[in-house]
């Protein structure tokens, strides 16, 4: 599946980490439908991302 740059992402469930800390075993996109969301994924635990790129994620 392709997903373009501007396009609906599809529905999907997923455990999330949510901008207030809490995990959220059952996170649903379409709860959100209408809403603003950024959705942020990452290759893997303890692989190369920078720490500093994550954090100016979340302080915006």
């Amino acid at each position: 599946m392709q997903i373009t740059v501007c396009s609906e992402a599809p529905n999907f469930r997923a455990a999330a980490v949510m901008a207030n800390g809490e995990i959220k075993e059952e996170f649903q996109l379409s709860d959100y439908r209408g809403k603003y969301v950024v959705l942020f994924f990452y290759p893997l635990d303890f692989t190369f991302v920078c720490p500093s790129e994550i954090i100016a994620q979340i302080t915006g």
